[in-house]
């Protein structure tokens, strides 16, 4: 049996499914006594009584159908009728049917004894009024109006029963969710800071609430530390390592200022640039990891920013306009900046033009760089994403080629927004698209 229906239909929110199971089995508890209540007290207590006023009835009407008149029979039934308090009187105009109202429980266990045990019953009436109930019962003399008191067959207001335990069952269904509110908050708590620390942003957290919420608190706590002991000595490692590379690389370029100038000697100043930017490309990667604080920015004005940046440069950038509304957005701006820096130096290097566009949506703020480029087949983009990939064959060599670290560096960037890198074919230019996806 397939039950995807019921998973589809649950809340999916901690409160919600723990609203749920508070209020389920309250309700079912309230409905199965109520039931039980009502079958065993207002149905057969209730024929009960109205059997024994059944036989009252029966012997008012037995006397006013032996009497020769209605009016003697009336007067011949008047000192029965009130001693067991009640009225007895010839109708005014025949009545039938039944009115009750549609809450009255009682009500249709009190009709039906009477319709079983009293002879010639032409009408009752329970809606006139909630103290007495009206017969009608046809004599060989013509109708007869007789009334009792209600509370002698059943319960007047029955209903109020059943107010009465929804009511506690609503109140102490509260007092219950208040108490487990309590105990969720500490885990919509941890949830937040962990989004916020695989967003990049770095919030306060004490462990609080039960013992196993607090177990799972410390640990979050000791992996945060961990990833952060990592990254810095991540940092540290290659910071030093290209600062050591630095200084034989300086005296390799003093020597090759010295040397009469040649062939060899380009080629090796070459090399040594190439080294130079290598290093550079190692420390942005390495950087990566701290690049400020997040802050509210304008999505469409850092994408203008960059762009005219890069056009500065001598590349041919266009800026598509705004999707969305224009709002802000917390980001870590010299981050983004960087990402799409590298994003668009990779579209003019393997291409002549780069469009970049900006699209705001509830959950998300998407940067897009698109290039005319040759493109990269759909089976090596991820690949092409890993650090140090240099996919030569699928692109274009005509403007030199990378560290293999441009798209490794945005992709990281995008993970520590919440977001992604997404690679895929641009129908706009026709060359590759790359989608800087980050979560708001």
């Amino acid at each position: 049996m397939n039950f995807d229906w019921l998973k589809r239909s649950m809340p999916r929110g901690l409160y919600g499914r723990a609203a749920l199971i508070l209020v389920v089995p309250v309700a079912v508890l309230v409905l199965v006594v109520s039931v039980g209540f009502v079958q065993r007290y207002f149905e057969d207590v209730t024929r009960q009584l109205t059997y024994g006023v059944v036989l009252e009835l029966r012997e008012i009407a037995g006397q006013i159908e032996a009497a020769p008149t209605m009016t003697a029979g009336v007067e011949a039934a008047g000192a029965l009728t009130r001693a067991l308090d009640m009225q007895a009187s010839a109708a005014a105009q025949p009545l039938s049917g039944v009115r009750r109202s549609f809450y009255d429980v009682s009500g249709r266990a009190v009709v039906d004894t009477l319709r079983q045990g009293l002879p010639g019953l032409r009408a009752v009436d329970l809606l006139s009024s909630n103290r007495w109930v009206d017969v009608q019962v046809e004599t060989r003399h013509g109708p007869v109006d007789l009334r009792f008191r209600r509370e002698r067959a059943s319960a007047s207001n029955p209903h109020q029963f059943l107010v009465l335990m929804a009511s506690i069952g609503v109140l102490m269904t509260g007092v219950a969710f208040l108490y487990l509110r309590n105990q969720l908050r500490p885990i919509t708590r941890l949830a937040d800071v962990a989004e916020a620390f695989g967003k990049g942003r770095m919030e306060p957290y004490k462990p609080s609430g039960a013992q196993e919420v607090r177990a799972a608190g410390l640990a979050f706590l000791d992996m945060r530390a961990r990833l952060l002991r990592q990254i810095e000595q991540r940092t540290l490692m290659l910071s030093g390592v290209s600062h050591d590379l630095r200084s034989p690389l300086t005296r390799m370029k003093l020597t090759l200022s010295m040397m009469e100038p040649g062939a060899e000697v380009a080629d090796l100043q070459d090399d040594v640039v190439e080294m130079e930017r290598l290093i550079d490309a190692f420390l942005d990667f390495a950087r990566s990891d701290q690049l400020g604080d997040p802050e509210p920015v304008l999505p469409g004005e850092l994408a203008a920013a960059v762009v005219a940046r890069a056009a500065r440069h001598g590349g041919e950038v266009a800026l598509a306009p705004l999707e969305g509304e224009g709002e802000q957005v917390t980001l870590r701006r010299a981050a983004v900046e960087r990402a799409l820096d590298n994003l668009i130096g990779n579209a003019l290097r393997y291409g002549r033009r780069a469009l970049v566009s900006v699209e705001l949506r509830e959950r998300q703020v998407i940067f897009r760089v698109e290039d005319d480029g040759p493109g990269i087949p759909e089976e090596q983009r991820e690949e092409a994403m890993k650090p140090f990939s240099r996919l030569d064959p699928a692109r274009n060599q005509d403007r030199g080629s990378g560290v293999g670290l441009g798209l490794a560096i945005a992709r990281d960037i995008a993970r520590r927004h919440g977001g992604l890198l997404r690679l895929a074919d641009s129908k706009a230019l026709g060359g590759l698209k790359a989608e800087l996806l980050l979560a708001r």
